[in-house]
């Protein structure tokens, strides 16, 4: 049963992915049927620390209630700060007890940095990805997820994606209704359908580096309305259709069809973000043909529905 939990906090602490935990653990809510937990800070000397907002805040406690905490938790800091050793040791132990040990965001380079990632499934913020295999490479990064759970490690996303990853954890323990019920009175949707990919920032598309094929290219990026065939392009790069796949996988790293339809789901991004065209006036902009087949491919690629991606993502007018 989840009683006990110690958030660990250092110079640099991002406010917001801290004030989840507090939100979602370190809150009385006890009046109106929540369970109640034992929630205290705590900093490896106790004393105060510095967050990347500009303020300080005073821990509780020392590294003492992380002993025998039932959920360890870690938000995230400021990117190259230095983790204290007995931070690394008191995780370690904890996650040898079998306790709940939890990141918000970056806070999962802290638990790599424990060795508590080697071997295990997790995740963190979609810009940090690449950067978290990279630096734990016998870790199973997840470029997609919200948040993962591998057994007692529970890691999340980016900032927002932590409530996600607490409220799992309150629907585990204390089950849905309770979760559910929590959710509402925070007002955040008590689940969040898709993955972060529909959060990654979306360039305009460009052409790729592709001295050869460049011209094919420019001309695709300016017609990806057209219904084109690699016989086609091939043509209109005076080569044989299998020279010409060839060459292309060569210079770009994939498909013809892989990356049209990459593009197309890029250009489709945009016109659902910035301009008020149907949904099937965009998928004949961007080349899909009919809603059918753009809601496939955008689905794969992106996480979400078209229509759930424009409603989470448009721009608005501000109100007058």
């Amino acid at each position: 049963m989840l009683r006990n939990v110690a958030v660990i906090v250092s110079d640099g602490v991002a406010a917001f992915e801290l004030g989840v935990l507090c939100e979602v653990f370190g809150t009385d809510r006890t009046d109106d049927g929540f369970p109640s937990y034992r929630f205290d800070v705590c900093s490896s000397d106790g004393k105060p620390v510095s967050t990347r907002s500009g303020f300080q805040i005073s821990p509780a406690a020392d590294l003492t209630p992380v002993e025998t905490a039932d959920l360890v938790a870690v938000p995230a800091h400021r990117e190259g700060f230095l983790i204290p050793p007995d931070v690394l040791d008191v995780l370690r132990r904890a996650d040898a007890r079998g306790a709940y040990v939890m990141s918000v965001c970056s806070g999962s380079f802290v638990l790599g940095e424990a060795g508590l990632l080697d071997g295990r499934e997790c995740t963190t913020h979609w810009r940090h990805v690449d950067q978290l295999q990279e630096r734990f490479p016998k870790a199973r990064v997840h470029c997609d997820s919200l948040y993962v759970q591998d057994g007692n490690l529970l890691t999340s996303a980016g900032t927002a994606a932590g409530i996600d990853a607490a409220l799992h954890l309150v629907r585990q323990e204390h089950g849905s209704a309770l979760a559910t019920k929590l959710a509402r009175r925070m007002v955040v949707p008590p689940h969040r359908d898709g993955g972060q990919r529909q959060y990654v920032e979306a360039p305009m598309p460009k052409t790729p580096e592709a001295p050869t094929l460049e011209p094919v290219l420019t001309w695709l990026m300016t017609h990806l309305d057209r219904s084109v065939t690699v016989d086609e392009l091939a043509t209109r790069a005076h080569m044989a259709p299998r020279t010409f796949a060839r060459r292309f996988r060569a210079e770009t790293g994939t498909t013809p069809h892989d990356w049209l339809t990459n593009q197309r789901v890029l250009l489709a991004r945009r016109l659902l973000e910035d301009t008020d065209l149907g949904v099937e006036a965009i998928a004949t902009r961007a080349g899909f043909g009919d809603t059918a087949t753009m809601r496939h491919h955008f689905t794969r690629r992106v996480g979400a529905t078209p229509q759930a991606y424009r409603t989470t993502f448009r721009e608005r007018e501000p109100a007058s």
